[in-house]
């Protein structure tokens, strides 16, 4: 799910980018923000970063005494991408194995769709292996599958969620 999400973050100026007129020092805090924010990948309660909408606010700078750099808190908005449980997504085959079908969905690069959560559908093993149902529906490396999140996980040292999926229930397969 997409989310618009409100966050504060510190931004760390040297002095040879302070100015006197005020103008060249919102650019500056404005792109060391956007650094900072390209760097960031995803967090437990946010989701992934995808992009920075608006800048709501910056704070007075307090200058730290050892470097003389000056540390502005600024607040701004963004939107994220988090996947929650019972959501319906479509993502692109990236992987086939005997034991599932391993999707990209947007920045999440971690969805397994096990074999046990595709009713109707068998494993064909071979140079390209996919998966089929009685329908002739096929499920290839490079198509596009709608599903449905079972569950979740967070992985704090990756910084990114592993995603379990299933094709149990309607509408859900490959997209034509």
């Amino acid at each position: 799910m997409y989310l618009k999400t409100q966050l504060e973050w510190n931004v760390l100026i040297s002095p040879e980018n302070l100015d006197p007129n005020g103008l060249m020092l919102q650019r500056s805090i404005i792109i060391r923000l956007l650094e900072e924010f390209a760097n960031r990948k995803a967090t437990k309660d946010h989701g992934y970063f995808l992009s920075m909408t608006t800048l709501e606010k910056i704070g007075e700078g307090k200058i730290r005494p050892e470097s003389g750099d000056v540390l502005f808190p600024v607040r701004y908005n963004c939107l994220t991408f988090k996947p929650f449980k019972g959501e319906v997504l479509k993502g692109v085959v990236d992987r086939i194995v005997k034991h599932g079908v391993f999707l990209i969905c947007g920045p999440v690069g971690n969805v397994f769709l096990s074999v046990r959560t595709m009713p109707d559908y068998q494993y064909v093993h071979g140079e390209n292996p996919t998966f089929m149902n009685n329908e002739s529906s096929k499920i290839e490396k490079g198509g596009v599958v709608r599903f449905v999140v079972l569950g979740t996980k967070w992985v704090e040292t990756e910084k990114e969620f592993q995603v379990l999926a299933s094709l149990a229930g309607d509408f859900l397969g490959p997209v034509a």
